[in-house]
This record gives C-alpha cells, sequence and structure tokens, in this order.
C-alpha cells in the first residue's frame, strides 16, 4: 500500500474480485472484513460488455436501504484517490457513491443503487 493510500472504500461484491482489482487498480487490494448495517443487497442485469468481460459475470450484487436488523457483508479497503476514480469509472450508471457508516463505526466510500 502507498503512502496516499487514504481513502476508505467498501464493497459488497465484484471489486472484492482479484481480477477486477488487478484490471482496475494493477494491484490486488488488501481489506478487513465489515459491514453496511441498515442496508439489504439486490442484484441488477449489467448490459456494459466491458463490465461484463472484466467481473465475468451478467449479474452484479446492488445493495438499497433497509430495515434497522438488515446487514450487507463485505470488505473495506484502503485506497487512493487515484483508484477511486478508477472505481468510479468501473462501475456502471446504475450506481452511485455515497459515504456510509459501518459496523467497525468507520466511515467508507460505496456503490449503491441510483
Amino acid at each position: 500500500m502507498t503512502e496516499d493510500a487514504t481513502v476508505l472504500l467498501f464493497s459488497y461484491g465484484t471489486l472484492q474480485q482479484e481480477n477486477v482489482q488487478l484490471s482496475s487498480f494493477g494491484r490486488r487490494l488488501e481489506g478487513t472484513p465489515d459491514a453496511m448495517p441498515g442496508w439489504r443487497r439486490g442484484e441488477i442485469e449489467i448490459t456494459d460488455p466491458e463490465v461484463i468481460r472484466t467481473s465475468g459475470k451478467r449479474f452484479h450484487p446492488i445493495v438499497e436501504p433497509g430495515a434497522a436488523a438488515d446487514r450487507v457483508a463485505g470488505t473495506v479497503f484502503r485506497i487512493t484517490e487515484a483508484e477511486l476514480a478508477a472505481a468510479d469509472a468501473y462501475e456502471v450508471s446504475d450506481y452511485k457513491r455515497i459515504l456510509v457508516p459501518l459496523a467497525s463505526g468507520l466511515e467508507a466510500w460505496v456503490y449503491v443503487r441510483r
């Protein structure tokens, strides 16, 4: 990890895949398990051929607000601003990036249903 890796990114989906990380960031990310309380996980169909090629999947998970008891498990990664921009480029327009509080008490960027 580089000295400027100061951004927290939470992933519950394909950004946890090594092949997606290598394609998007040029390196394998190391992260810590965490969760998003109050959110629920669903699925969307991806139509962008480049994203399908990179992830190897036509259907990707997506999250939206849920009940207080709902919880989405995933991984929190420490990345650079440039890597956050690369993640923005990877995600399709069905997603938007927002800051969310995690179960650990950290606050991280995450991609949720637009």
